[in-house]
């Protein structure tokens, strides 16, 4: 290792001293308290779960209303029919009645007691889950397109990777079964192919470090957090560039396995007015074939193990690494811990985003269906009874799910005589089809922000909804009715949601205030750029208006709204927004109308998305030209 016990974080003392990530949870687990000390909390998080209180609740002099949040570790987004109908129990025994898909594939409950937290992680074990590695400083959720195409291989071969990359990167310490089911054998997923076994034991060029339980992590782990994903030429449902290791199917044209271009240093999460830390898009490194691929994926960790930054964990994730060394010297590095010299990407065609919503044919005459979950949300709310829905479709079909990139989900394996009782289902639970859902609200994401997240300085997944019906009414009133662009919201700058990927981002600056972001392209291959700060939220149609009329007035045909800001520039586009004068409109507003009828202007305005002034201006002229025929 390249840092001493003298340079380091105390987070680096902390895993040490942890016993291969038993201590202090395994003590403090068994103690009748109502939550955990600092130091466990860290080493909970390898565990898959994050302490957290519910800061709506807090009362001065009175202790915090600790909760836990627990995240799934799901390659690929892959849930059996068995872990959902126990996750939704978990939701309604333990938590806070909702179920949310992450940006990451997995499912997160919300709400737990410590008390309930060993009976809700055994639970989710048992039924053929994990949340083994969802969180803390090791490889997280591996990432795969979550589409079953059954007749394209090169999906396949995605999912079979993530699992197998997975299993590689999956902590080897017993820790977790000791702790949560008193010492069970694993039961949650199939044994791991032999190569990936073997692979853990070749120690090649210095990746194995530990003669004990970790012998690719050694007694401290990773640096900080390292993302990972699998996915195909072409196929950017997985934000690639924003991961740390992104491994990209190459096959023959038969559909046969040959290798992987390898992309590396990647990651979005940067603290304001810290001009340091940065998002940063991954590069392409390397092509590596298929036999070698586990080396190259244990040398790439080993690269990041042994020279990450263990004193400033600001400054920790690979991305900083890549910045620092430089493409050429990061290579060097990892040829040595690989054993062989590199050979150079292959050329590939553009990637595009794709989120396989709505109803699909798998190629093998089955079908499958992707729903959209608003901010991931899975829940029963008036009316929409998203949660009741897909709980009696589970029940009734024994379905299999994947969990999307963009935290919606898709049921497969369906047969085709079953879609009509499927979409009576729905329709009965008021679950929207893919066509009735606006499109600003389709391509749009939120992390959960306020009021669990202890990160969070603001309001993001309870904000956008409301947000985003309010720039719909503005771009129907400026002239641009039917334009969309991939919208994102975080309610603080570490980018869950990854909106340094939008054509449109939010990023929480303080309460009830945004930093802007524009200018990433529809397909996430490009980061955005800062455009305004400390935007407060209502605000924030005012300052985005010159933008939008600017976009209208100087767009070339067929131009994303990210691809104009991008094309035009951050200064050009303040200048505008500077010299920009709105344009006067007419209004005398003090005619009243009975409270009925407000009521049903407002639930018009609200659907439509068509601001009540303009409603009703529209109905009045109508009344009235009829009146003088």
């Amino acid at each position: 290792m390249t840092t001493t016990t003298k340079t380091r974080s105390k987070l680096e003392d902390i895993k040490e001293a942890s016993n291969f990530l038993r201590e202090p949870v395994a003590t403090e687990i068994l103690q009748d308290t109502t939550h955990f000390s600092q130091d466990a909390v860290q080493i909970l998080k390898f565990h898959g779960s994050y302490q957290q209180d519910n800061r709506e609740n807090r009362v001065l002099g009175q202790e915090k209303d600790y909760r836990m949040m627990i995240r799934t570790s799901n390659p690929g987004g892959f849930i059996p029919p068995q872990l959902y109908k126990a996750l939704d129990k978990l939701s309604s025994d333990y938590g806070n009645d909702t179920l949310r898909v992450t940006t990451r594939q997995g499912f997160q409950l919300h709400g737990i007691l410590k008390k309930n937290l060993k009976a809700t992680v055994a639970t989710i074990v048992r039924n053929l889950g994990s949340t083994l590695g969802a969180c803390g400083d090791l490889n997280r959720n591996v990432m795969a397109p979550p589409a079953p195409f059954k007749d394209r291989p090169e999906y396949q071969l995605a999912w079979e990777y993530a699992d197998n990359i997975a299993h590689l990167l999956r902590p080897q310490s017993g820790a977790y079964y000791e702790i949560w089911l008193d010492g069970e054998k694993a039961i949650s997923g199939e044994k791991p192919p032999q190569a990936v076994t073997d692979a853990l034991r070749r120690n090649g060029n210095g990746t194995i470090v530990h003669e004990g339980e970790e012998p690719l992590y050694g007694d401290r782990y990773m640096p900080r957090k390292f993302k990972s994903s699998v996915t195909v030429v072409g196929d950017n449902s997985v934000d690639l560039f924003s991961q740390d290791l992104s491994l990209v199917v190459i096959t023959d044209e038969a559909g046969n396995l040959l290798g992987f271009n390898i992309y590396a240093g990647g990651g979005l999460a940067r603290t304001h007015r810290k001009e340091e830390t940065f998002p940063r898009l991954a590069d392409a490194i390397c092509y590596v074939d298929k036999d070698d691929v586990y080396d190259m994926v244990k040398a790439i960790v080993a690269v990041q193990r042994d020279y990450g930054d263990r004193v400033n964990r600001r400054h920790a994730r690979l991305k900083y690494l890549l910045f620092d060394w430089g493409v050429e010297k990061f290579r060097t590095e990892l040829a040595g811990y690989f054993g062989k010299p590199l050979v150079m990407p292959r050329e590939l065609p553009p990637f595009q985003y794709e989120d396989f919503l709505g109803w699909h044919d798998q190629g093998d005459s089955k079908l499958f269906l992707g729903l959209a979950v608003q901010n991931g949300r899975v829940q029963d709310k008036g009316s929409w009874k998203l949660r009741s829905a897909l709980r009696e479709i589970v029940d009734r079909f024994d379905l299999p799910m994947r969990l999307t990139p963009h935290q919606n989900i898709l049921f497969y394996d369906i047969e085709p005589g079953d879609r009509a009782e499927i979409e009576s289902i729905l329709e009965r639970c008021k679950v929207k089809p893919v066509e009735a859902i606006d499109t600003l609200e389709r391509l749009s994401m939120a992390c959960p922000a306020m009021p669990l997240c202890g990160l969070a300085i603001t309001e993001a997944e309870r904000a956008l909804p409301g947000i985003l019906s309010r720039l719909r009414k503005q771009l129907k009133r400026i002239g641009l009715g039917h334009e969309s662009f991939v919208t994102r919201m975080t309610g603080c700058p570490n980018g869950c949601a990854r909106p340094y990927m939008a054509e449109l981002g939010f990023v929480g600056q303080g309460p009830d205030a945004y930093q802007i972001w524009v200018g990433a392209d529809p397909h996430q291959t490009r980061l955005a750029q800062p455009l305004f700060e400390r935007v407060k939220d209502e605000d924030i149609e005012t300052t985005l208006e010159p933008i939008f009329v600017s976009f209208k007035r100087d767009r070339h045909l067929g131009e994303s709204f990210g691809d104009y800001c991008n094309r035009a520039g951050l200064a050009a586009l303040r200048e505008f927004a500077a010299s920009y004068t709105p344009p006067k409109r007419h209004e005398r507003r003090r005619v009243r109308i009975e409270d009925e009828v407000y009521v049903r202007l407002k639930a018009a305005s609200d659907r439509s998305g068509t601001p009540m002034l303009d409603m009703a201006t529209e109905a009045l002229a109508q009344y009235l030209e009829r009146l003088e025929s």
